[in-house]
């Protein structure tokens, strides 16, 4: 196995990319699940830079095909596009390298923060550097949005429309309206790519999704698993908010803290605040936090059981539709379709940073590394890391200072 990763070169007939094997692929993201900070926005951004403009291994079709299918599709954006990239280039194979590469990282991370959490009974100096860092998340994020609707909306008026509609509203009722993204395919389909009868093809790609969303909740809460052992309820909860949460790990947060505090009472309101903030000060996906969650309920099997919880839905979304869509790619009534979802999606993940500045940027010295932060990314090639360590230290010291 190890030689056919290491010698099996991925060609691609289009001109100008780079020829690269599997094991090159799953380093990178390995490289990225380690050091990539900034939540979904940010990391879909590395992925373009890295993949797209600087190594030439992937064109932007086929970038925006995959951040399209991670936006349709429901779960952790970052993680789809990941998996769906290696999909692109090895099939199966490439999306379980990819896939597990960018997670391991911030799922060890987060286990053992966790261990040190109950050892230690607190992170009081957690809550310090979230102070600082979440701050800066906001300034690292809100240029990536800006780029990323740039890249996806272009010079469209109607997607523009689409974006900012989604983004107040996502802003305003902090949560992603499912009907409102399919709305916005159907507006776009409409009017880009009229159809002269209703493309069964186009909806025969959405169906499977609308139909797992009115269906399994109803089979994971059947009398049938009645009554729960802890572990599979944990599995259950998870796989539920990986199903049925779209466009980013920041949007699952409220989905979390209803099942985790209000409905099993797993954790108490300080708890969940301390696993959100482990999730922010961790780089990778934002959506690792049901580790630290599952960590807290029942040790490091809880933290391995939430993990594929959540993520086993994501992957199955990304890996069975992936040969549909690339062999209806090039249709014109579905890209106009996605074309709305993807507007929609950018705007709702927009209105996501909104929500999250809300709860990191509280006060006169939270604004200013935030702002600080914006610009110095936006005026220097500073690496994103270097700026997060900068402001957990300076987070640290007002905050105690603040005390």
């Amino acid at each position: 196995m190890s030689n056919r990763l290491t010698h099996t070169k991925v060609r691609s007939n289009d001109a100008g990319l780079n020829e690269y094997s599997l094991s090159e692929l799953t380093l990178y993201f390995l490289k990225l699940g380690t050091i990539g900070f900034g939540g979904p926005i940010a990391l879909v951004s590395y992925m373009e830079r890295d993949l797209v403009e600087q190594r030439h291994w992937i064109d932007k079709e086929q970038y925006l095909r995959g951040l399209a299918l991670a936006q349709l599709a429901p779960g952790p954006l970052a993680a789809q596009l990941a998996i769906y990239i290696g999909y692109l280039k090895a099939n199966v194979l490439g999306a379980t390298f990819t896939g597990v590469a960018f997670i391991m990282p911030s799922f060890l991370m987060v286990v053992v923060l966790g261990m040190l959490y109950v050892s230690y009974g607190g992170l009081v100096w957690m809550q310090a550097l979230f102070y600082g860092i979440g701050a800066a998340v906001i300034g690292i994020i809100v240029k990536s949005a800006y780029k990323l609707a740039k890249l996806t909306l272009k010079d469209k008026a109607l997607l523009w429309i689409i974006f900012v509609m989604m983004c107040a509203t996502t802003a305003y009722t902090e949560q992603e309206i499912l009907w409102l993204f399919i709305l916005s395919g159907i507006i776009t389909l409409l009017i880009f790519a009229p159809p002269k009868l209703f493309n069964s093809k186009l909806f025969s790609f959405a169906s499977p999704l609308m139909l797992l969303q009115s269906q399994l909740p109803a089979f994971m809460y059947s009398e049938k698993f009645t009554p729960l052992t802890r572990l599979m309820k944990i599995f259950l909860f998870f796989a539920k908010a990986g199903a049925f949460v779209f466009g980013s790990g920041l949007a699952i947060v409220p989905f979390l803290h209803g099942g985790v505090v209000q409905e099993y009472h797993w954790l108490t309101e300080r708890q969940f605040l301390d696993a959100v903030a482990v999730a922010m000060i961790t780089p990778g996906p934002v959506v690792i936090t049901v580790a630290f969650i599952g960590y807290l309920v029942a040790g490091v099997t809880g933290a391995i059981v939430a993990a594929l919880g959540v993520f086993l839905p994501v992957y199955l979304f990304v890996v069975i539709p992936a040969p549909y869509y690339e062999k209806y790619a090039k249709n014109l009534q579905l890209n106009a379709f996605v074309e709305g979802v993807t507007a929609a999606a950018t705007g709702a993940i927009a209105g996501a940073v909104i929500v999250l500045g809300r709860r990191a940027v509280t006060d006169v010295p939270t604004a200013v590394i935030a702002a600080a932060t914006l610009l110095v990314l936006a005026r220097f090639k500073v690496p994103e890391p270097i700026l997060v360590l900068a402001a957990a230290m300076a987070g640290f010291v007002l905050f105690n200072f603040k005390i």
